[in-house]
């Protein structure tokens, strides 16, 4: 009998989380030089990291021998003036992973369960199995969530219910008069996570004010992240916003420490940076026609997408994986959300998506 063996089943029974290849190890793997790589698997912000940001993170560093300040006083100041909260209503977290870890920490454990939908974020089984609750997986509806199977799926132990939106990995998107009306359905004693990573690439015809609801559904916890379009992935910061009690259970359990010195610093400048913010959201409009036009000539099927990324189906995808990974490109399979056909692909700068459009069609043949 091996201490492995000792772990709880429902441990030994998760598959590890497959993040995108990174470009040194590809470089190893093909004996390619770096600078002739082009990464377009993690949904990371071409522009990189903010003026404003990185000049933060700098002076941050020199005194980075210093513990954080583990309230994050500064950056909650800074979230609860942008947004119109109350610091008391937030959780910070080492990226928005770690927020979404949390909330299962304090409301999930064995003989509970959380509902998610097929072709949703992988860390939502993830998150759930390790607490030793029940998967509830809702077939989806275009790839995206059916929001009244949904409600329909909630069991009397049901604690949880989360809802991608924009939807990762397949970019779809629900609109706020739907989404509202699902908050009425759902029990006042299970939690509504509605994950906005890509919250800020919306389509202003798209966007609803989710904070609004908080007033009306005390039971919502509206996630977001600075690593997507605030291009601080490599530093790890995410928040949730909730009720007041549920934050303070929250940060209960959460890690003391859990966020850098360096990565709060950038986070709270990176808040006040609107130009970069819409600069990205305007390369990243660009470059998804840019994508999907390449798409349509080689008449390949995609999944209209709100994030970042666009889904997109190739066939034998891993032998198309293959075939650009040799010529230097990086995409997402995504076989692990049940989807062996398709890539997700991260939009980048014009020369990127140009290179991987290129690269696929080599691969295309």
């Amino acid at each position: 009998m091996s201490v492995a063996s000792r772990a709880p089943a429902y441990i030994r029974s998760i598959q590890p989380y497959q993040p995108g290849k990174p470009i040194s190890e590809l470089a190893r793997e093909m004996g390619l030089p770096e600078a002739d790589i082009v990464k377009l698997a993690s949904n990371e912000n071409p522009l990189g990291m903010g003026a404003k940001a990185r000049a933060a993170a700098e002076a941050a560093i020199r005194e980075a021998f210093r513990y954080p300040d583990g309230g994050a006083f500064a950056l909650k100041a800074a979230l609860a003036r942008k947004f119109g909260v109350d610091a008391a209503q937030l959780v910070i977290g080492n990226g928005s992973n770690d927020v979404l870890e949390i909330a299962a920490q304090t409301f999930l454990a064995p003989g509970t369960s959380a509902v998610f939908s097929q072709y949703s974020f992988a860390v939502y089984p993830l998150a759930t199995n390790a607490r030793g609750a029940r998967c509830i997986q809702v077939p989806a509806q275009a790839y995206g969530h059916d929001l009244d199977a949904m409600a329909a799926a909630i069991a009397p132990d049901t604690r949880i219910v989360f809802i991608a939106n924009p939807n990762n990995p397949t970019g779809t998107f629900v609109g706020g008069a739907a989404l509202e009306a699902f908050l009425a359905k759902v029990p006042e004693d299970v939690l509504v996570v509605l994950d906005e990573a890509y919250t800020e690439f919306l389509e202003p015809e798209q966007r609803y004010d989710s904070l609004a609801w908080l007033a009306r559904f005390p039971n919502l916890l509206v996630s977001r992240t600075l690593c997507k379009a605030y291009g601080l992935a490599g530093l790890r910061v995410g928040y949730a916003i909730a009720h007041p009690d549920v934050a303070d259970l929250m940060n209960r359990v959460r890690q003391p420490f859990n966020v850098s010195a360096v990565a709060l610093a950038a986070a709270e400048a990176a808040l006040g940076d609107d130009d970069f913010v819409a600069r990205t959201a305007d390369i990243n409009r660009r470059g998804k026609q840019q994508l999907t036009d390449a798409f349509a000539s080689l008449g390949l099927e995609w999944i209209p997408s709100a994030g970042n990324f666009v889904t997109v189906r190739v066939g034998d995808a891993a032998a198309v994986n293959l075939a650009l990974l040799r010529q230097g490109v990086i995409v997402r399979p995504i076989a692990g959300y049940g989807m062996p056909e398709w890539l997700r692909v991260s939009i980048g700068l014009p020369e990127e998506n140009a290179r991987f459009i290129t690269a696929l069609r080599n691969a295309l043949g």
